[in-house]
């Protein structure tokens, strides 16, 4: 237990949009109903959950790590982003990419669906970090039958490297 720890939505900030940039490795998708809603819901209740952030100090950025939808609203809608001022609501958290990404996944699979494609995407750029398979599933809320599936997705035998595989018993000669 971290005694000294403060969740990042205490310290909520409002950050001009233009000083906010996507991260690369969002596998998120929402189809362009729910994206009208999610405008409608963002002008009748404002902002309710600000986007997680990182912040990049030496281009004085913040990458977001949740909330690419939310901060899409105030990019593509002129009336909120009048409303608003330009400001968008945010949290920074400090971590390293490995880490971000996997707070990124945890972040959607608690409300939503990815794209298999960008998931195994994902998980290639961990492994390639030097993430194991054992801290992807910790960290990214798996089990080891879909990280098994992401990687053969990939195609990539570099993912496979270092791990022993045998036929189950339903394959072996008798």
């Amino acid at each position: 237990m971290r005694d000294n720890f403060k969740s990042p939505v205490y310290s909520v900030k409002a950050i001009p949009v233009e000083k906010v940039v996507a991260n690369s490795y969002n596998p998120n998708v929402v189809a362009p109903p729910e994206m009208q809603l999610l405008e409608l819901s963002i002008w009748e209740d404002g902002y309710t959950m600000p986007c997680v952030c990182y912040y990049i100090k030496d281009k004085d950025q913040y990458e977001l790590v949740d909330g690419y939808h939310r901060y899409l609203v105030m990019k593509t809608s002129h009336r909120i982003y009048e409303r608003e001022h330009g400001l968008l609501p945010i949290v920074v958290i400090d971590k390293d990419l490995s880490h971000r990404m996997a707070s990124t996944i945890r972040h959607n699979r608690a409300r939503g669906v990815h794209s298999i494609e960008l998931m195994s995407g994902i998980v290639s750029d961990l492994v390639r970090s030097g993430m194991s398979d054992k801290w992807i599933i910790e960290n990214i809320g798996m089990d080891k039958d879909e990280l098994l599936r992401l990687k053969q997705i990939s195609g990539l035998a570099e993912l496979f490297a270092k791990k022993e595989f045998s036929l189950s018993e339903d394959w072996q000669e008798d």
